[in-house]
């Protein structure tokens, strides 16, 4: 099969989560506004802004590439430095943000310590460019004003 294209994400967030659902960023928002949260620090990951990656699938498909694309966030975070990002973006305080550790959190399904993706291809390919996580979150909060 050599036409084929495949789009992978990881940790989608946006203002608008397309399920109807909370994503982390929006749950993590809601959460400081009200209490202290607990966020992992040892969870590695490319948190992706769900507009970035749509317009990142919309020029895949328009240029017709093949291959697998990972179309995500351009920076590799722990959990708790994608909070504290967060918080520090939308000027809450991140002292309310407690790090722990995975051994402390009970996951209903396991989970890979690194999940972050290599996006030197997307970068490379597309015009629509994977976004670094200060650009991404400035581009959510003004989705949300």
């Amino acid at each position: 099969m050599d036409n084929y294209c495949i789009a992978r994400g990881s940790v989608i967030y946006g203002s608008t989560p397309a399920t109807g659902k909370t994503n982390f960023a929006s749950w993590l928002l809601d959460k400081l506004k009200k209490e202290q949260a607990k966020i992992i620090t040892d969870q590695w990951n490319s948190p992706t802004l769900n507009a970035n990656m749509a317009e990142m699938i919309i020029e895949t498909l328009e240029k017709r590439t093949n291959g697998t694309f990972h179309l995500a966030g351009a920076t590799r975070l722990s959990r708790y430095e994608f909070a504290e990002h967060i918080a520090k973006t939308f000027n809450l305080d991140p002292k309310y943000i407690t790090p722990v550790t995975s051994e402390h959190i009970k996951w209903v399904a396991k989970r890979p310590r690194d999940s972050s993706l290599n996006v030197n291809k997307a970068e490379k390919t597309l015009t629509n460019k994977p976004l670094r996580i200060h650009e991404a979150l400035e581009k959510m909060k003004k989705e949300t004003a």
